[in-house]
């Protein structure tokens, strides 16, 4: 079969291609540039737990762990006001904290990752160019796409300049960014907003008072200050620097630059410390969102389908969830399982749908935090329930900020039997608990997803059993069997404990890491309806069939 055209060689276009990998999916990487990454420490990226897992499983483990920061603490400072302090803790979810600000919940949460985007960059290509991804995937420099055809058994790609030639795929991603041909050449239109926010921004290396700790500091006191600052460590002594400048403003020439940041280093440490300036440069933040995803076998994906960054949020996050969700489903289509078109389908159903919300929150957020004074700020309250939602945006937790939930996918069973409630609502991102495989091996939840489903079983004690006992005992057999008659790759695991879930409860996750369904006890009937639905299948006509075969086993 024809592989998958992956237009664009950027985090998320390389990303998609060892996604696809991971599943014996080959792919073409269409790269418009000559292959090399431009060098620029000044652009950071900021991965949240989830995104950062993704990328780990894809290869990327030693190079993150090498050049990535994962924060220790968060301060929010307005004035000269702390405002909220969080320090990080090491605990077995890797991400939990201990608030001694003016906090207002103990939510556990894991640290960001702060890693320049070259190194993310190379990493992706460090990963392709070893097993398995070697062998299953090409990336073609140098070639620029012009033209998309599309019949009943593949796409075809015109390519000019050096490589002027067809590609034929079985499908093609346009990862292409914001100026993206793809979308263009299928006619999609990209409604928002211009220039929601604008930035300037410095990479140095220097000393603070907050080793390890990210800062935003709203309405510093000192001359220039501007509305807000933010200051997110990096490797050796680095920082990046980032200053809220009005949408439309006056160019920021060097010089002015300078004197920003002369002005903040003194402003934190009452006296300018030697610094070393690194990289700087000037940004413009846009909200936009593609009116479709999908164009029969094309798609897009990243900064081709969407915009967004305003207020803290983070538009690679986005693509990375783009790429996970896209991945699983291409490959399942690819393979020749389930049914193609609701699959497909349902990835612009459910992430345009999932982008859709975090852009409405920040729209609607955007007046109340940048907006003029005003009646808000003689609010009981207000001001610190501003710097919250800001934070939460940074933090990754609430709406600007919190992985996305799918409550609606077109995947969900419907009416299933014995299905029960847990900690995590249909839909959502799972816990990232402790698991075992039968055959012993340990590890955490989130390191098992990527090639197919998962069935977890809550099983109290199995942590102290002897496996020998365990593996044989119980509902093990029976659901042991029931996962090997699924119609997809499953993998069985134990879990000790589950948020919200009793004893014997079985999860059925997604290969990206979200809720299909929860049963209470050993429903191989109903698991396996629950599966098709998930691969595409009707929901009610699997509900239906589950009831039959029930019926026909009842005694």
């Amino acid at each position: 079969m024809d592989p998958v055209i992956v237009v664009g060689a950027g985090p998320v276009g390389l990303a998609l291609a060892l996604a696809l990998a991971a599943q014996d999916v080959p792919s073409v990487v269409l790269d418009e540039g000559t292959g090399d990454d431009e060098y620029r420490p000044a652009r950071t990226v900021v991965l949240r737990a989830d995104t950062a897992a993704f990328a780990e499983r894809l290869g990327c483990a030693e190079a993150l762990r090498g050049e990535g920061v994962r924060w220790t603490g968060w301060r929010s400072i307005r004035r000269r006001q702390l405002v909220r302090h969080l320090s990080f803790v090491d605990a077995p979810d890797d991400g939990a904290f201990e608030e001694d600000g003016e906090g207002e919940d103990g939510e556990r949460v894991a640290a960001p990752l702060h890693v320049p985007q070259h190194a993310l960059t190379g990493a992706l290509r460090t990963a392709l160019a070893s097993p398995p991804a070697a062998g299953l995937v090409r990336i073609v420099a140098d070639c620029r796409l012009d033209a998309l055809e599309q019949d009943a058994t593949g796409i075809s790609a015109h390519t000019r300049g050096d490589r002027s030639t067809w590609w034929r795929g079985s499908h093609l991603v346009g990862c292409d960014g914001a100026r993206s041909t793809v979308r263009k050449l299928l006619g999609i239109r990209f409604p928002g907003r211009t220039a929601v926010e604008r930035h300037a921004v410095a990479m140095l290396r220097t000393e603070l008072p907050w080793p390890g700790e990210a800062v935003l500091h709203r309405r510093p006191p000192w001359r220039g200050g501007g509305d807000e600052v933010a200051a997110r460590p990096l490797r050796g002594g680095g920082w990046r620097l980032d200053w809220l400048l009005p949408p439309r403003g006056d160019l920021v020439t060097p010089e002015a630059l300078v004197a920003r940041i002369r002005e903040t280093l003194s402003g934190w440490c009452d006296e300018t410390p030697p610094y070393e300036l690194v990289d700087t440069g000037v940004y413009t933040l846009h909200h936009r969102l593609a009116r479709r995803w999908r164009v029969d076998r094309a798609f897009l994906a990243g900064d081709a389908a969407h915009l967004l960054g305003a207020l803290g949020t983070q538009g690679l996050d986005e693509g990375l969830r783009d790429v996970e969700n896209l991945a699983w489903k291409l490959a399942q289509a690819w393979h020749g399982g389930g049914s193609p078109e609701t699959l497909l389908d349902s990835y612009q159903a459910e992430r345009r749908t999932a982008v859709a919300a975090r852009l409405r929150a920040a729209d609607q957020s955007l007046p109340v935090l940048r907006g003029g004074n005003g009646l808000r700020t003689y609010l009981r309250g207000g001001a610190r329930g501003h710097d919250a939602l800001l934070a939460d945006a940074h933090l990754g937790r609430g709406p600007l900020g919190a992985p996305p939930a799918y409550p609606h996918s077109p995947l969900a069973p419907v009416d299933v039997e014995g299905e029960v409630a847990v900690g995590t609502a249909p839909g959502a991102p799972v816990a990232d608990v402790p698991v075992t495989a039968p055959d012993g091996t340990a590890g955490r939840l989130r390191d098992r997803l990527g090639r197919g489903v998962l069935v977890v079983l809550v099983a109290p004690g199995t942590g102290v059993w002897d496996r020998r006992h365990w593996v044989t005992a119980g509902v093990m057999p029976r659901l042991a069997e029931a996962v090997g008659a699924l119609p997809v790759r499953g993998e069985l695991l134990v879990t000790e404990a589950y948020p919200g879930a009793a004893a014997h409860t079985v999860l059925l996750v997604r290969p990206d890491g979200h809720l299909a369904a929860a049963f209470a006890g050993v429903h191989p009937a109903a698991l396996h309806a629950a599966t098709q639905a998930l691969l595409g299948g009707a929901p009610e006509q699997a509900a239906a069939e589950t009831r039959e075969e029930e019926a026909a086993h009842a005694p």
